[in-house]
């Protein structure tokens, strides 16, 4: 699809970065359809299905009629095999398998910059967006899973398939690591926008960040579908870096310095406790 008038599934509807989309696919003219477990008390006028993403009956009813599909349900940190298993990668295909029998050719996959930790920060230029996958987790290795389905579904089915690998995707930068692997709301809008209306379409992997100063991220992958941030972490970077701020500043660890998966790949990565999907 090429325009702004089309019916788009959104898996994890009710997450924050649902949240960052929802009101401007609509302000574009989507019709969206949110799928999650739970319907937010603010349902943004969207059609709703309260679902797992493992359940493939209730996922074939939810995408009946869909041009496209925004995936981004999914467990976002370090937690147990079977529940990234079950999760991320199982339900990843699942998503990906009604989509095909639903006739959808478009599918949008909220990978992570996770799947590619162990890849070192450069001293100098950028990381390709289709760098080798190397992930600092089991959270990292269910994205790493998340990709080559989504490679698999393009080689095999002809899908259109977009994996974005997004860094930081907050309301603002907090850290020093952000400073250079921010992602911004809006150009997280962009950047999904792009993915639906480019003509470009394929197999990619794509890096989710923005136009910040001291990025290392590369932008072609973006720039071949029309995608081009707007947002500078730099503007933030008196606040984040104040050495009078309560707790003083949220300099680079380590980790930060040396992976692009920073703490992720310490011995205690970020983590949730085990849950569903």
């Amino acid at each position: 699809m090429t325009d702004s008038t089309g019916r788009i599934a959104i898996t994890g509807a009710a997450g924050s970065l649902a949240g960052d989309l929802i009101g401007g696919l609509q302000r574009d003219g989507y019709s969206i359809v949110g799928i999650d477990q739970r319907t937010p008390a603010d349902a943004c006028a969207a059609e709703w299905f309260e679902c797992s993403i493992t359940d493939r009956d209730a996922l074939a009813i939810a995408l009946e009629g869909c041009d496209a599909v925004i995936h981004l349900a999914g467990i976002p940190l370090e937690t147990e095999w079977g529940d990234l298993l079950r999760t991320n990668i199982d339900g990843t295909q699942a998503v990906l398998e009604m989509a095909r029998q639903a006739g959808i050719r478009r599918v949008v996959l909220a990978s992570s910059i996770h799947s590619a930790g162990y890849v070192e920060v450069p001293d100098d230029g950028k990381v390709d967006d289709d760098v080798v996958v190397r992930p600092d987790t089991f959270y990292g290795v269910s994205k790493a899973a998340v990709e080559a389905l989504g490679s698999l579904y393009h080689y095999r089915h002809g899908m259109d398939i977009f994996c974005l690998r997004i860094a930081g995707r907050f309301q603002r930068p907090h850290d020093e690591r952000m400073l250079s692997a921010w992602l911004s709301p809006a150009d997280a809008l962009r950047l999904f926008t792009a993915c639906l209306t480019t003509s470009n379409g394929g197999f990619h992997t794509i890096w989710g960040v923005s136009a910040n100063t001291r990025n290392y991220l590369s932008g072609d992958g973006g720039e071949a579908i029309g995608f081009f941030p707007r947002d500078n972490a730099e503007d933030y970077a008196d606040a984040v870096l104040d050495p009078d701020q309560e707790g003083g500043p949220t300099l680079a660890s380590q980790w930060d310095r040396q992976y692009l998966g920073g703490d992720f790949c310490s011995p205690n990565p970020p983590r949730l406790k085990s849950r569903s999907a």
